[in-house]
Parts: C-alpha cells; structure tokens; sequence
C-alpha cells in the first residue's frame, strides 16, 4: 500500500502503517481515514471541525511536550487552515 503523503481526511494523522487504516462496515480498509476516527463505517466521535482540532491539539501535545520547539499556537493555527481542507469537513 503506497501511504505517501496520506492523511486522515477526519484528523490530519499520517496514515503511514496499515495499522492506523479506518474500516468500512464490511471490515475492508478505508484508504481515507484512520481507525481512531473511522471504524466499522462510521466516525467514532460526532463532532465539529473545531472539537476536532481540540481532540488532536491534545493528543499532539503528549509526543512534544519535552520538545522546546513546540509552539501549541503555531501547531493550532496551522489546524484551523489545515482542517477545512480535508474531506470531512470541506
């Protein structure tokens, strides 16, 4: 499977292993969106674009918090004109 370049259309996370794949109703893969917003055929969590962006800022904070880098506003403005681009919420 070629993942270059492939982000959840829901989140934005790299889908970079066939671990992190959504799945259809049947079980077959969805090349779309990954497994933490897309299981079984339907998102695992009803929301808007702007919960959407909270969920993921919080879980991107844990991997960076030791990484001085890090600017929490800089990674949220780069999700608010990210995200609208992606097929879940355009």
């Amino acid at each position: 499977m070629n993942t270059t370049n492939q982000f959840c259309q829901s989140c934005g996370m790299p889908l970079d292993s066939e671990a992190v794949i959504g799945t259809n109703e049947d079980g077959s893969k969805n090349n779309a969106y990954c497994v933490f917003c897309y299981k079984d055929g339907k998102f695992t969590e009803d929301c808007t674009m702007e919960e959407m962006i909270a969920i993921s800022l919080k879980h991107m904070k844990e991997p960076f918090k030791d990484n001085p880098d890090f600017n929490e506003q800089e990674a949220l403005a780069k999700m608010q004109s990210f995200f609208p681009k992606l097929k879940r919420w355009a």
